[in-house]
């Protein structure tokens, strides 16, 4: 067996190479098989943001309030006289802070609340962080619903917890379709089973005045649903059509079905105690029941939005918009493609200069093309790539020869690999030296990941990302690499 073969088999046996080239054909598949897209381009499957696409974005603002209130009232007693005083739904938060769910300025709020017996203690334009995964929720079930792709909703939230605005990204998608989609509303109907399968109109989505989140009933028990409120005229509607369908003396053979857009979203028999008083009389605040345990409030969160059909608990406001021209977007796409190249050559070049060593240089190259690829890979699962996310690839690229450089200088000794056991040993240090400065920037761009900026979380979940997979995987495979090739090369 040649020098080269035997060296070629020491490199390739070793499991730490195995696990990254492994990880390298799952990435490329990833990219362009899972599903196929090599029609695509380059980009293949990668989820490519509004930066690179071209496409639109929408920054609303809440209509709404969080205030901090004194009163001799609690807060339940109190958002309950203040939604009567000014015909608005008032949330209680806690114990001294509601939620109003229409703009009023504070100072008109001050002789609202005097008016009252309360005052003002703190006052946030904004809506609380359950709302604010309300409104989320809902939008993200209607670019859902419409087959919307690579879309990117983001609340932005205060130190106080109060979330004032919500952005939507939707990459490929013009300016005047995405306004449309924000404010569009689907068509929710209510029917009942009539015999068989056939089902006859109850009523509108129009005629739902308002609905609750999900709770449990009786309070305390895991039984979850939602509730939700008729107008007059559906409350009407729906007494007449559960009498003349029988359904309130055989409830069981006559389902109560929710439709959304002219699909089923909720279907079940009217409740003995429902039927029941549907005999006497009309119901205006009615329950739908989804059962018990987590999938069941999954569910109940689900028919929220439908129940809705797509109205948001809140008034918005557009407070800013744009858009990139598909045009400028495979610009922006070819001068990333462009500066990645040229910052890999700078590299290969910086690196070549130090150790004049083709085989020193070609492995770190190897090493780091191997390492974007396989970052490439995992974000296109978790991460649209924008200019952000880009800046964030580049900075992988240069933190990794970082990396590869401390390593070979800490193992070489004199341009030769040393002895195992003493190699092994200098390694380890090397890749101790490497994990702390690589937990030292996880730790910096945490902030950054877990913030709500949209613009420079791409940044930091693809430097984490890409930080994690040099350490765990390219790093400790590079070792053994160059252990490999260096064993073979003659003392200087």
């Amino acid at each position: 067996m040649s020098d080269e073969e035997s060296t070629l088999k020491k490199i390739f046996s070793d499991w730490r190479v195995i696990i990254m080239t492994l990880l390298i054909i799952f990435s490329v598949l990833s990219i362009y098989a899972l599903p196929p897209a090599f029609d695509k381009g380059i980009e293949g499957n990668l989820q490519l943001g509004l930066d690179l696409s071209g496409g639109s974005w929408i920054q609303l603002s809440f209509q709404s309030e969080v205030v901090r209130f004194s009163s001799d009232m609690t807060a339940s007693e109190f958002s309950e006289a203040l939604s009567k005083k000014i015909d608005a739904e008032v949330l209680p938060l806690s114990e001294d802070q509601i939620e109003i769910r229409k703009y009023y300025s504070e100072d008109d709020l001050n002789d609202i609340f005097s008016e009252i017996g309360a005052k003002i203690i703190a006052y946030e334009q904004g809506v609380s962080p359950e709302t604010a995964a309300d409104v989320k929720r809902i939008l993200e079930d209607k670019v859902n619903n419409l087959g919307t792709q690579d879309a990117r909703i983001n609340t932005l939230s205060g130190l106080n917890d109060v979330t004032r605005y919500i952005r939507v990204e939707l990459a490929g998608t013009d300016i005047n379709t995405a306004q449309d989609l924000v404010s569009s509303q689907g068509k929710f109907e209510i029917r009942i089973v009539t015999t068989g399968n056939e089902t006859e109109h109850v009523l509108f989505g129009d005629s739902v005045t308002s609905v609750s989140r999900p709770s449990q009933s009786p309070p305390g028990s895991q039984n979850w649903g939602v509730g939700f409120t008729l107008d007059d005229a559906g409350a009407e509607a729906f007494r007449d059509s559960a009498i003349r369908t029988n359904a309130v003396k055989d409830p069981d053979n006559h389902n109560l079905i929710m439709f959304l857009d002219g699909n089923t979203v909720y279907s079940a028999p009217l409740s003995s105690d429902l039927a029941s008083k549907l005999l006497t009389g009309t119901v205006r605040d009615l329950s739908a029941s989804t059962g018990n345990g987590n999938e069941a409030l999954e569910e109940a969160q689900l028919l929220e939005i439908h129940l809705r059909a797509g109205a948001l608990p809140v008034d918005v406001t557009i407070a800013g918009s744009g858009s990139v021209p598909a045009q400028l977007g495979d610009y922006f796409k070819m001068v990333c493609i462009i500066a990645a190249i040229l910052a890999l050559i700078a590299v290969a070049i910086t690196v070549y200069l130090r150790y004049k060593e083709p085989c020193i240089v070609l492995p770190m190259i190897f090493t780091n093309i191997a390492e974007i690829i396989i970052l490439l890979g995992i974000a296109r699962y978790i991460q649209q790539l924008d200019l952000a996310s880009i800046a964030g690839l580049i900075a992988v690229l240069g933190t990794g020869i970082d990396q590869l450089v401390v390593i070979t200088d800490e193992v070489l000794h004199e341009g030769k690999v040393p002895s195992p056991n003493v190699y092994m040993k200098r390694f380890k240090r090397a890749l101790v030296i490497i994990s702390v400065a690589a937990c030292t920037t996880i730790f910096a761009m945490l902030p950054l990941a877990l913030m709500d900026l949209s613009t420079l979380k791409g940044f930091a979940i693809i430097t984490i990302l890409g930080v994690i997979i040099g350490v765990v995987i390219t790093r400790p495979a590079y070792g053994k690499i160059i252990m490999a090739i260096l064993s073979k090369k003659p003392s200087k």
